[in-house]
């Protein structure tokens, strides 16, 4: 019949996940190190659990040498030999056996804590051996009470952190609820849960996309990126390795099916299905989608900037709320993308040209001045000619004055004559 101890101990490793083996190790470790604290001395003390009656077995173990040097350590030849006889030899060690059942209640509590230490130390090192390989993987976990903001949640046997960065703003808990997470990170030396959890990760969503879309998980459709604000909005890119299938429409479903099935575990989170092309402009004008885009250029290829022109009632679409829907296609496609109006491109255009041609005309001379190269304080030859035309055509420009004012007065005359000659001619 097994002793009772044993019975614990396997009892013990099968609760924490570890080999009954390891809790063993740490009371020999645990009994060791009350014995060192009781005995102080130099000796080479070893332990040893003895399986059939539950007890631990102390040792001094003694080097055999045929000069001693150091009594604690060391034993002549001659009296090992006197105690067991001609078996013993050179380089032989030989255990005494000490008593345990004198180390009293302190040494005991410190074997208590080295045992619940080492115990402690094998299951940590046992979850990050087990969780460290499935990074990345979506899990099933039960809500078990808050910190401080986080959220601990249960996984199996085994506690993990929902920290409060990692939640979705549009989510709210309750304990005993069950919630899907990705698993983001291990910690190996975490005092609390070192299992780290997320629920705005992308790779979430691409696993969902893989749980719910079997054109995903066998291969034919591939999704090439995806960017998300937790919450609000989320952009899928996908590509389809088959012509005969449709990427996008395989994503969505009949009738929205399997989009809104990731849309309800993401509690109402928008989730926008686009192509993805190889050519960046046409990569660029479905990621921008649901806005309408009438033509992209590439500004700058070496620092990937593209400029986008929208008809004018769809550059709100085209932004989004709080430019979030450029902020996400910025994302997902690697562009730096500029978004303007036909309305702010035309005038963008217009005060171009209209630079353009105040540069124009303000580099061509006066027409006065036209072709003719003046230094201040020399008489040009010509000017006092030039001079009297004009004064010639001053006073022509005058005469032609009077002559109009003659004209005028003649015509006052003929005015005041006619009704004279009209009353004569009635007599």
């Amino acid at each position: 019949m097994q002793n009772p101890l044993m019975q614990t101990i396997e009892a013990l490793a099968k609760e924490k996940g570890i080999e009954p083996e390891t809790i063993i190790t740490a009371i020999e470790d645990a009994v060791l190190t009350a014995s060192r604290k009781y005995y102080k001395t130099n000796e080479n003390l070893k332990t040893r659990f003895n399986q059939e009656t539950g007890q631990v077995d102390l040792f001094a173990t003694k080097h055999i040498v045929v000069d001693v040097a150091d009594p604690a350590t060391e034993i002549s030849l001659k009296e090992a030999q006197e105690l067991y006889g001609d078996e013993a030899e050179v380089d032989m060690e030989i255990e005494f056996p000490k008593r345990t059942d004198v180390l009293g209640r302190i040494a005991a509590q410190t074997a208590k804590q080295v045992i619940f230490q080492k115990v402690r130390e094998a299951e940590r090192e046992n979850i990050f051996a087990e969780y460290n390989d499935r990074v990345g993987e979506v899990i099933n976990s039960t809500v078990k009470r808050f910190e401080n903001g986080d959220l601990i949640v249960e996984i199996g046997r085994v506690e993990a952190v929902l920290p409060r960065k990692e939640q979705s703003r549009a989510e709210s808990y309750t304990p005993g609820e069950r919630i899907r997470a990705v698993i983001k990170g291990v910690n190996r030396s975490a005092k609390g849960p070192q299992i780290l959890l997320s629920r705005t990760d992308p790779a979430l969503l691409i696993k969902l996309f893989e749980q719910e879309v079997p054109e995903i998980y066998d291969g034919t459709v591939m999704i090439r990126g995806a960017v998300r604000e937790a919450g609000d909005r989320a952009k899928v890119a996908v590509f389809s390795r088959e012509r005969d299938v449709d990427p996008v429409g395989a994503c969505v479903g009949m009738k929205g099916t399997r989009v809104q099935a990731i849309i309800r575990e993401l509690r109402g989170e928008k989730i926008d299905i686009v192509e993805w092309s190889d050519d960046a402009v046409v990569f660029v004008t479905n990621a921008l989608s649901p806005a309408k885009v009438q033509r992209v250029t590439i500004v700058d290829d070496g620092e990937r900037v593209m400029e986008v022109v929208v008809e004018d009632k769809q550059l709100s679409l085209a932004i989004g709320k709080k430019g979030q829907n450029v902020r996400l296609a910025a994302k997902l496609t690697g562009w730096r993308i500029d978004i303007k109006s036909e309305e702010e491109k035309r005038k963008e255009v217009e005060e171009q040209f209209g630079a353009l041609g105040g540069d124009a005309g303000g580099d061509e001379p006066p027409a006065e001045d036209a072709g003719v190269e003046s230094e201040p304080g020399v008489d040009e030859p010509g000017a006092e000619a030039a001079s009297a035309d004009e004064a010639s055509i001053e006073v022509a420009s005058a005469d032609e004055s009077n002559i109009e004012a003659v004209s005028a007065d003649e015509a006052n005359v003929e005015a005041e004559e006619t009704p004279a000659e009209m009353e004569t001619e009635k007599s």
